[in-house]
């Protein structure tokens, strides 16, 4: 992990790669957002989007795999920087995201900085996640917070705090200097917009248009999906 200090000190690998892994069960403007900003922010080649086969953390979505990794597909599809990854729909096993860095290191190599994009509340509970101090060793990590509410290490569990103060970065060039390690912050656009609710809309039978892409409501529109049985 470099040392803090000034950016110019580093050499320069290639640019980082966001990843950004999530059931998007639907995918929406909230998800849309966070990850353009992260490109922005963070001086990101681009973010490769990582639909979740079968979440180890929660139930399994009403719809399926293939569906949301679709749906993912027609959000992402007019964004030149964002790229979709079917690997973890197509497994047999749970995603989990140590098995998923390791995979993506073997495939794009040891020198390539890779960026785990995660908003404040699943960072918080990072130290839940299978193997969760091995995923430093294998990328940086971005957390995403409201304006004005920044991530502190005094909210965070004890064994996150530790890390969380040995590793971040307040300039977001440092990811650029390494293949992983370091932890950095962002402010984001906050979005009033959950999936939560969403599918909460579409079982009641009323509308969602303005929280997710045109071409994602008109999938499921066709497809019949998050109706109440």
């Amino acid at each position: 992990m470099p040392a803090t200090g000034t950016f110019s000190a580093f050499p320069k690998l290639s640019e980082p790669l966001g990843l950004f892994g999530g059931t998007f069960d639907p995918v929406h403007f909230g998800h849309l957002r966070l990850a353009e900003e992260a490109v922005a922010q963070l001086g990101l080649g681009g973010v490769r989007w990582l639909p979740a086969g079968q979440p180890p953390h929660r139930g399994q979505p009403q719809v399926t795999a293939g569906q949301r990794l679709q749906m993912v597909r027609l959000a992402t599809a007019g964004n030149p920087r964002f790229s979709v990854d079917a690997a973890e729909v197509e497994a047999a096993a749970p995603s989990y995201t140590v098995h998923t860095l390791e995979r993506l290191r073997r495939e794009l190599g040891p020198a390539q900085p890779l960026v785990l994009l995660v908003g404040a509340d699943a960072f918080a509970g990072l130290s839940g996640w299978h193997r969760w101090p091995e995923l430093f060793r294998l990328a940086h990590v971005a957390v995403s917070h409201r304006p004005g509410f920044p991530v502190e290490a005094a909210s965070l569990p004890a064994e996150l705090a530790g890390e969380f103060a040995a590793r971040r970065q307040s300039d977001p060039a440092l990811l650029q200097t390494a293949a992983a390690g370091c932890i950095v912050s962002f402010a984001m656009t906050q979005l009033a917009i959950s999936a939560t609710q969403i599918r909460r809309l579409l079982a009641n039978d009323l509308s969602a248009r303005y929280l997710l892409p045109d071409e994602v409501l008109d999938y499921i529109q066709v497809h019949s999906l998050y109706r109440n049985p």
